[in-house]
């Protein structure tokens, strides 16, 4: 009886915790993964973008519905939105300005975190990089937030896109830190960098690249662009300082940039005007480990999976943006490599936590050999940075450092997007969405022709408990499963991965059911999708909850 009191108290007290795991993290800015195909390298022609929102963000989400403006007019611009606990709460959120608007009807959105897809199949991944403090001007107008919102409702190309939010923050100041968009439509994929122009100038500098069909490049809370050639430097041009000068980004078929990305850096000191420019060496610079280049572990890790043949390693002071992967990218691929945490590898901390094989006597030592040992099924991948610390102080192996894996228990949510040339937009848009640790939850489609939502969606479960949030459903059973990872993963990660499969068997069906009543019956049609993914966010919901009622019974039981 004691010892299931006792396991009672701890398993309540780590649920307790649950919202606290990021504090326990290092703070490193170590926050989103974007993993980006290429239509040319993925295995069905589709781009892909995808983002791992890895913190404490709202996990409400809805669709923005299209809006027709008769005449021109303002729009307002907030902040503190992406930290309620549902889309009607004013709770820190802020009025920051206005911007202007043409007349016109905007396109429904996607509206996560960070907005992530409109109804033209326009997508967007993200993650932060920070940049150089001496580049922040918190006078300027728009977080990246804000712009990708903006961008998704009035764009229906990645290129449209990229030009729009260069303007916006040209006419309007960029106040956010250095961030990263992974931006998608049915034909291309790009990369988007932006950071301030300094803190004398309210406006932005930015750069973005295509990246080559047939490739594949990922971003990780690092720079990743260097070369901008074809771009070069303009000549400077005199203009009359009664008002500001037209906006005039640079242009080329598969580069683009701020007019101003150049000069801003000779006039802070970041390039010498001598060498050949990099955009990363420039405005970024080390990566969090403190090393000149323009990635670290999960770049590195990604890249390596995706292409081996390629032999990039740690030693190379720079890698490559994109790279052509050596097989055909899937979903499924892109969803393995979000959720992982290295296994298998050296980076692999689970490897380091053995006992001793079973009818084998307890060792004196505190390192037994592979032989003589198994991995601990106590061992957790997702471990707290304070459990680390624990296991460091008993064994007093070095090796237990802490390393940033891919998957972790503090994310929000994350997205795998496709945009499918040659299909309505309505269904060539999809976007598999999860909640929680991507290495444990399960994913499920949103359609880009989905108008609504269920209602398990639109309740944020980051500020306290609530079982009418799918957000829990999720959580408080990853969370138990991580108790005895070695045991539970048994049966956690085949449900997992069910749902994938169950959702890319589906989808032919469900875009031929589409085609056929959309023309005579437009709104059943709309309803088909919308009626799919909450009938596939219910199925997520009895399986999640049917698993931790299985793990609470094996832990009564004494497993």
């Amino acid at each position: 009886m004691k010892k299931a009191a006792f396991l009672l108290f701890s398993l309540t007290l780590s649920l307790s915790l649950i919202a606290q795991d990021y504090d326990a993290q290092p703070t490193m800015g170590d926050n989103c993964t974007s993993i980006l195909v290429a239509p040319g390298a993925s295995a069905d022609g589709s781009a892909i973008t995808s983002h791992t929102c890895d913190s404490w963000y709202r996990t409400w989400m809805r669709w923005l519905p299209a809006v027709e403006y008769k005449n021109d007019t303002l729009v307002d611009v907030v902040t503190g939105n992406m930290h309620t606990e549902y889309p009607g709460s004013r709770d820190g959120v802020k009025v920051t300005g206005q911007v202007r608007q043409k007349a016109g009807r905007t396109f429904r959105v996607l509206d996560t975190a960070y907005p992530c897809m409109n109804e033209k199949q326009l997508a967007m991944g993200e993650t932060t990089y920070g940049g150089k403090d001496t580049l922040r001007n918190d006078k300027g107008l728009l977080m990246i937030e804000e712009l990708q919102r903006l961008a998704l409702q009035r764009c229906s190309t990645a290129r449209e896109a990229i030009l729009y939010m260069g303007e916006l923050a040209y006419e309007y100041g960029y106040r956010d830190g250095g961030e990263c968009l992974t931006i998608i439509d049915p034909s291309e994929a790009w990369i988007f960098e932006i950071q301030g122009e300094g803190p004398d100038q309210i406006g932005a500098v930015w750069a973005a690249c295509r990246i080559p069909d047939n490739e594949v490049c990922v971003s990780a809370n690092i720079s990743r662009i260097g070369s901008l050639a074809p771009l070069t430097e303009p000549q400077p041009v005199k203009v009359k300082k009664i008002k500001k000068a037209p906006y005039h980004p640079l242009v080329s078929d598969n580069v683009m940039a701020s007019a101003n990305v150049f000069t801003v850096a000779r006039k802070l000191g970041l390039w010498d005007g001598e060498t050949e420019f990099s955009f990363w060496r420039a405005y970024s610079g080390k990566n969090y480990a403190g090393e000149m280049k323009n990635y670290s572990t999960r770049e590195l890790f990604v890249l390596q999976q995706l292409a081996p043949s390629l032999g990039l390693n740690n030693d190379m002071d720079e890698l490559p943006l994109s790279v052509r992967p050596d097989q055909p990218v899937t979903v499924k691929e892109v969803n393995r490599l979000l959720g992982s945490y290295y296994e298998g590898t050296d980076q692999d901390l689970t490897q380091l936590m053995r006992v001793p094989k079973k009818g084998r006597q307890l060792f004196s030592q505190t390192k037994w050999e592979d032989k003589d040992s198994i991995v601990s099924p106590f061992a957790n991948p997702w471990m707290r940075f304070d459990e680390i610390s624990a296991y460091y102080a008993m064994t007093g192996d070095e090796r237990f450092d802490w390393v940033r894996t891919i998957a972790v228990p503090q994310c929000a949510y994350s997205t795998i997007i496709q945009a499918r040339k040659g299909m309505p937009d309505a269904i060539g848009g999809v976007c598999w969405m999860s909640l929680d640790n991507p290495g444990q939850s399960p994913r499920f489609p949103i359609f880009a022709g989905t108008t609504d939502l269920p209602q398990m969606l639109k309740i944020c479960g980051q500020h306290r408990y609530r079982e009418d949030c799918l957000l829990w459903h999720l959580r408080r059973t990853n969370k138990l499963s991580a108790v005895r990872w070695g045991i539970c993963r048994k049966t956690l990660e085949p449900a997992r991965d069910r749902f994938l499969d169950k959702g890319l068997r589906e989808l032919p069906f469900v875009e031929q059911t589409y085609q056929q009543i959309l023309t005579d019956q437009p709104e059943q049609a709309t309803a088909l999708l919308n009626d799919y993914t909450a009938d596939f966010v219910g199925a997520v919901v009895l399986r999640w909850d049917e698993l931790y009622l299985s793990y609470w019974r094996k832990f009564w039981a004494g497993f």
